[in-house]
């Protein structure tokens, strides 16, 4: 729908929306393409691309999608939780990810932008309830939602022990303070109950 969308498509299943929408899709099937002059790649499938998307500024909640390609966004209130409970131990497995640089292959990236974060296969063997999966079942992607969840988790659990040996230490010097002063008071007692020293005529 639009002037030239789709104008050198010969793939299936392709839609264009727009004017020159989808106009470089060639063999490729699967495509949408939303937005005047989103052109799309030859020969690329199952790719969406949607006008003003990376421009557009937005603060209030990050999009997700799920395996069956449906948007949203998550849900934080109570009211859409059950079983809720203290996470406690369960943070722990993510001491055991290894962080990584890498690169997205250029298929996927053609200008190879330095990224940080981990691989999937490496943390569904430390947690699988941590990764994302697609329609296939094969591993995606990370949860880094539910791994930033964790992080604070530790951190206030490390956090509360630090706490904890900050008043442990002033307790133990309050007590050496309360000691000192105790010893201090006998010596003096012992101080004051010596003799005086008596000084020795030699001519006598």
């Amino acid at each position: 729908m639009g002037l030239r969308a789709l104008l050198n498509s010969t793939g299936s299943n392709n839609i264009g929306l727009g004017f020159n929408a989808g106009i470089n899709l060639t063999t490729g099937s699967g495509n949408v393409c939303i937005g005047s002059s989103v052109s799309g790649v030859a020969g690329e499938s199952n790719t969406t691309r949607i006008r003003n998307v990376y421009s557009s500024v937005a603060s209030a909640q990050v999009v997700y999608v799920n395996s069956d390609d449906k948007i949203g966004t998550l849900a934080s209130s109570r009211r859409f939780k059950d079983e809720i409970k203290p996470m406690n131990k369960a943070s722990q497995t993510i001491l055991a990810l290894k962080p990584v640089t890498f690169r997205y292959k250029p298929e996927f990236d053609p200008g190879r932008t330095p990224m940080f974060g981990l691989v999937a296969e490496e943390v569904e063997k430390v947690n699988p309830d941590l990764v994302t999966r697609n329609d296939k079942g094969e591993v995606e992607s990370v949860r880094y939602d539910a791994v930033n969840a964790m992080l604070l988790n530790e951190f206030l659990k490390e956090h509360r022990q630090v706490q904890e040996q900050q008043k442990q230490i002033e307790n133990l010097t309050a007590l050496v303070k309360e000691q000192a002063a105790k010893i201090q008071k006998v010596s003096d007692k012992v101080e004051m109950s010596r003799p005086a020293p008596q000084m020795v005529d030699n001519d006598q």
